[in-house]
């Protein structure tokens, strides 16, 4: 097979796999918050094994200077927040220079979940790191992974974003939870600078549980000890297990207000209310990370200012105008998202004609 970026895609697609298993309820023991558990092995299964196949100690990985964040509504769009205030920090700064980004799903095409300086990277790069991990783990290293077996899609992907980043030589990555957290391939990462938890509701219940109570177990399982923790506002029963969850995992977790210093509601990005929630977490996230990588530094009203202009998601509340026709175009997935999609379009389309 030629080592070009259409057999990186097709090699890549061999390694779906059909769908999730349903979790399975514990038979005895766990509180009632932690009795659905994965059929067969979780997705994190491996991954240490295999990034120290690729050459990678936790002390490399930490050394990514990572925000790490999960939750069930606008975990995307959160993390693309704090990519625009720390690039805009950076701009002015230098600190960091480079900022990687690792998010699923994509819209257009595969490599918009590994990001660098705002754009995905490029074939050549995606062909090259891709590569070199698939012939380590799939060749070379054969007879040394037997114990871990060979890593799955989702696997693969986040052990070349890793390996991405790494060689790339980005200070600072924010990485996004395929779905869950605790179970979760990139939940390797044992030290975040920062972890952050966005709305919760109830999405992939065969797997993390038909509670919002279940679901939000699983997503405080990216808490780790030394690390703080800060989650948007949220119902009593899931914040009730969330805090739990800090203090047998040794860490604080603060739960953020909107912030009332927000740029106005007639700003487009923020005229959205569920993107002021997220915007108000990733300045959080954002400021702890500067706090800790670069003593003095500060994020300012004008990082702030600029991290908004800078601000694209596309699919997310996202308004194209074309000659005479405006699109209105969001991806969601879940019933949460949907009655957010549905009162963000009524309010735009009671402003504005659309077609």
């Amino acid at each position: 097979m030629q080592r070009n970026y259409e057999s990186a895609l097709r090699l890549l697609e061999t390694r779906r796999r059909n769908g999730r298993p349903a979790a399975v309820i514990a038979s005895s023991g766990g509180s009632r918050e932690n009795n659905y558990h994965p059929r067969g092995l979780p997705s994190l299964h491996g991954m240490k094994e295999w990034l120290g196949i690729l050459g990678y100690t936790e002390r490399d990985i930490n050394g990514l200077n990572i925000v790490h964040i999960t939750g069930t509504k606008g975990k995307g769009s959160t993390c693309a927040f704090t990519r625009c205030l720390l690039r805009a920090h950076g701009l002015r700064t230098g600190f960091p220079r480079r900022i990687g980004l690792y998010t699923s799903p994509h819209l257009r095409c595969i490599r918009e979940r590994i990001q660098i300086d705002d754009q995905p990277i490029t074939e050549d790069l995606f062909t090259k790191y891709f590569f070199e991990v698939w012939e380590r783990l799939f060749l070379d290293g054969q007879p040394n992974i037997q114990p871990a077996g060979q890593p799955r899609f989702l696997q693969l992907l986040a052990l070349t974003a890793f390996h991405t980043f790494l060689s790339e030589k980005v200070e600072a990555a924010i990485f996004e939870t395929h779905h869950g957290g605790e179970y979760d391939a990139t939940n390797v990462i044992e030290r975040p600078v920062v972890s952050g938890v966005t709305s919760l509701g109830l999405d992939h219940v065969a797997q993390l549980g038909p509670t919002v109570e279940d679901i939000a177990w699983h997503k405080a399982g990216i808490f780790k000890t030394g690390s703080p923790a800060f989650s948007v506002q949220q119902e009593q029963g899931p914040r009730d297990v969330m805090k739990k969850r800090a203090e047998e995992k040794g860490t604080t977790l603060d739960f953020v207000p909107v912030n009332n210093n927000l740029l106005p509601n007639d700003v487009e990005v923020l005229g959205v209310p569920v993107q002021r929630i997220n915007f108000s977490l990733a300045i959080e996230l954002s400021r702890i990370l500067l706090q800790a990588k670069a003593p003095g530094n500060m994020l300012t009203n004008g990082d702030i200012s600029c991290g908004v202009e800078r601000f694209s998601w596309p699919g997310r509340f996202e308004i194209i105008t074309e000659a005479t026709t405006t699109w209105l175009v969001d991806g969601a997935h879940n019933e949460l998202s949907v009655g957010q999609a549905a009162e963000w379009y009524a309010n735009v389309t009671r402003n504005c004609p659309v077609g």
